[in-house]
């Protein structure tokens, strides 16, 4: 399956397929015609395809040199930057080179930003190694750091050259990782897709989810390139993806990103959210309820443990607070969301 994101100079495919990882010199050589690739990873993804790939790319004629970092949202800062940008500049990588980013959401915005910065810019590849990021972060051109008052405080919008997605690569997944890709796999059904929501409501189990993978990351990966291609600076439209996100993104922050996953996060947003909004006469009836459901069947939280006024000040950090106003992402029903205008007041039950 394969996919276009059509913005024009900067168009790019997206290609989905079981079995990709083992032909990524083929591809490459699609996009990019030069020798040298630096590839950026973390030590989990590095154990199972990091020799892998590597390799390959060696016997196909690539000068090849690879990164990993330690995983965890803590090495998406902005401190881990000097040391990546001095490895590259080890390498002699120049500006007609290749970076390509090897993980799940935190090295693909972490090389994504790293490629964007060095030498004023560098192309890179995108191969997603989560549902997360295959489902989301991977697609769109955003990527960032994180500074210690926010996530995402540091980025830049740089697409890739391409994305290269397997599905089989979530059989390596920790569960609980594939679980958090699950937040926003549902979150696309939410904004955009009630049939897609449906459909995820209807899965027997996770094997048949994962047997379907393929139509799965097709369909959000499609949703996600039509929001972009319409909005690709996140002044509109865009926004609708950020369902969950803002409440989300204050919980894991409250926690220091310990105790709860973004997906997780995401999740709780999403259901917290569509409560007070149904509180509120903004939502359809029994909107919520649906969430909570679906969110119980694929084992994420739904509720926060600790009182929503705690979360505030983290709330008001969020990039996505314009001014004095708060966008807030609202569904009017199941597959129908709106940006809300409003203020951190919204969360005061």
């Amino acid at each position: 399956m394969e996919l276009k994101v059509d913005l024009k100079d900067r168009s790019y495919p997206i290609i989905i397929e079981k079995g990709l990882i083992n032909r990524v010199s083929e591809e490459i050589r699609k996009v990019y015609k030069g020798k040298k690739i630096f590839i950026i990873t973390d030590d989990n993804v590095n154990k199972y395809y990091g020799g892998k790939i590597s390799g390959e790319l060696k016997k196909n004629d690539f000068e090849v040199k690879l990164l990993a970092l330690k995983p965890g949202e803590e090495t998406k800062n902005f401190n881990t930057l000097p040391i990546v940008y001095n490895e590259l500049l080890d390498f002699n990588l120049t500006r007609s080179d290749l970076i390509i980013a090897l993980g799940g959401g935190v090295i693909g915005d972490l090389a994504g930003f790293v490629a964007s910065t060095y030498l004023r810019g560098v192309d890179f590849v995108q191969i997603p190694t989560s549902l997360l990021a295959q489902v989301d972060s991977s697609v769109g051109g955003k990527v960032a750091v994180d500074l210690e008052r926010g996530k995402n405080l540091v980025g830049s919008f740089y697409h890739p050259k391409c994305v290269l997605i397997d599905p089989e690569v979530l059989n390596t997944l920790d569960n609980r990782f594939f679980i958090d890709g699950m937040a926003e796999v549902i979150k696309y059904g939410c904004i955009k897709d009630k049939q897609f929501f449906d459909y995820l409501e209807k899965m027997e189990n996770n094997q048949q989810l994962i047997n379907n993978m393929e139509v799965v990351i097709h369909k959000c990966c499609d949703i996600k390139r039509q929001v972009v291609e319409n909005d690709e600076k996140d002044k509109g439209e865009r926004m609708l993806l950020n369902f969950g996100h803002t409440l989300g993104h204050a919980i894991e922050q409250y926690y220091n990103y310990t105790k709860y996953s973004h997906g997780e996060g995401v999740a709780i947003g999403m259901y917290v959210i569509s409560k007070i909004s149904e509180e509120k006469g903004l939502t359809k009836k029994g909107t919520s309820q649906r969430i909570k459901d679906i969110l119980v069947k694929y084992n994420l939280p739904y509720e926060l443990d600790v009182n929503i006024e705690e979360t505030l000040e983290a709330i008001n950090l969020d990039k996505k607070k314009l001014g004095n106003d708060l966008n807030v992402i609202i569904l009017k029903e199941i597959g129908n969301s709106e940006i809300y205008k409003t203020t951190a007041e919204f969360f005061k039950i």
